[in-house]
């Protein structure tokens, strides 16, 4: 009983939460972001020699932004101020300020301040932290999951050192769970035998924290014997209600919709439709989705499947007007069926180039023979003169100059071989070879 009261006054106490219980206290007991807390890394090396400099911690959930923060305090010695950006104001930043001022003049000692979600405070409340930054009256650590570049302002972006917290591998995540068997007050009492690890892998997203808040409630479901049993099943019952991060304004938002253009362009059906479900999971607009697709069509399937456009108009169309739950079932199709076509981004390349070169090349004169010549005037100064009409003309073709003077000869469309668009190319091969033939073979 009394080892339990100890226990308590530590904060140690059994009754919080597994991940609270397992939070490191030092360098060596973090897990990961070895490029950082290695012995011989930046990060290490500075709290070696007593001194960081202001921090921005960027990374997803759960990897460990606010661990650190508390593990750098306890490295340099030093009491760390919090706040959540959630919660906190202008206000509550001019009073750390105020407090860390008389510490600075007193004892010429930088006070630190711990900002978690950082990203959420506004322009003014990110002004509040220059001067007192900029002078080391106080050494900032910020903790954001967006993109820093993004959501913090340019002037309190350069007083930072921006470290960026990858998300635990599959090495790590396993890692933690062996600490938390042989290591907590609880878990270690018994022995554990986990063969549902794949699934807690997975429903913990790379999240520690969810990783210890599955494993725990699986614990905690699992019908006593020795060894205690911790199935996939039991994770399964664990995990229900767990979301997977997708907000609609973050940098996930960003991430999922590249992963699903990029699952499309790279043909594989599975993987696009897997990233279509993540979104719409996570509340997004399907038509968001339907507006991406028809983009998708012509930049990355163009004419080696034409009819491609056609169907994911088609698909926007109907999911406008059928809405979820089902507009679901039309963007699958849709997608499955854009990632198993043949790909081609030569209309794409096509357009671009010629872009290029009108606005670089100035303002080219059309040639006479394509002009329209509605008057005797300009009938008079051989507008459309030596014209030919293709159709007069067999196979419905005649070869003469359509491009300017100074850009004849000029490819922009070089047609692919892959599905549709290779007729295109024959045909195009066999009706100028001298033009296109030598470049696109």
């Amino acid at each position: 009983m009394v080892g339990d009261l100890f226990d308590e006054a530590a904060g140690q106490s059994i009754f919080r939460p597994l991940a609270e219980r397992m939070r490191p206290k030092s360098l060596r007991q973090i897990v990961g972001h070895k490029r950082y807390i290695a012995p011989d890394a930046i990060l290490a090396q500075s709290l070696k020699n007593g001194h960081i400099g202001s921090l921005l911690l960027w990374g997803p959930p759960g990897v460990g932004k606010t661990t650190l923060a508390r593990v750098i305090a306890a490295e340099l010695g030093q009491a760390l101020n919090e706040l959540s950006a959630v919660s906190a104001g202008v206000k509550d930043v001019k009073e750390i300020i105020a407090r860390a001022r008389q510490d600075f003049g007193l004892y010429n000692r930088s006070s630190l301040l711990f900002i978690d979600e950082i990203h959420r405070f506004n322009k003014a409340q990110q002004d509040a932290l220059l001067h007192a930054t900029e002078q080391g009256i106080i050494t900032l650590i910020g903790a954001t999951t967006e993109n820093p570049s993004f959501e913090v302002n340019a002037a309190l972006l350069s007083r930072c050192t921006v470290i960026k917290l990858e998300g635990l591998s599959r090495a790590d995540l396993e890692q933690i769970v062996q600490q938390a068997l042989t290591e907590d007050k609880v878990l270690s009492r018994q022995k554990i035998n986990i063969s549902g690890m794949d699934a807690l892998i997975f429903h913990s997203g790379g999240d520690a924290r969810k990783l210890l808040n599955v494993l725990e409630s699986a614990y905690n479901l699992a019908p006593k014997s020795d060894p205690l049993e911790i199935t996939a099943g039991l994770i399964e019952k664990a995990a229900v209600g767990q979301v997977l991060p997708y907000d609609k304004k973050s940098e996930y938002h960003y991430d999922t919709i590249s992963a699903f253009i990029k699952s499309v362009r790279g043909s594989d059906p599975d993987a696009a439709v897997y990233w279509m479900a993540r979104m719409l999971d996570g509340g997004e607009d399907p038509l968001f989705i339907a507006r991406r697709l028809i983009i998708l069509a012509s930049e990355d399937i163009g004419n080696a499947e034409p009819y491609a456009l056609s169907l994911a108009n088609a698909a926007f169309d109907a999911v406008k007007k059928i809405g979820m739950p089902e507009a679901r079932i039309i963007l699958s199709q849709a997608t499955t069926y854009l990632a198993s076509v043949p790909k081609s981004n030569a209309s794409y390349l096509a357009i671009d180039a010629a872009w290029e070169d009108v606005k670089k090349g100035g303002l080219q004169p059309v040639p006479l023979h394509l002009r329209n010549a509605p008057t005797r005037l300009m009938k008079d100064m051989n507008y459309g003169a030596g014209y030919k009409y293709a159709h007069n003309f067999p196979g419905h073709f005649v070869e003469q100059d359509y491009l300017p003077e100074k850009l004849a000869g000029k490819i922009y469309y070089k047609p692919s071989d892959m599905g549709r668009e290779s007729k295109l190319k024959h045909y195009l091969n066999r009706i100028w070879p001298g033009r296109r033939g030598a470049q696109n073979d």
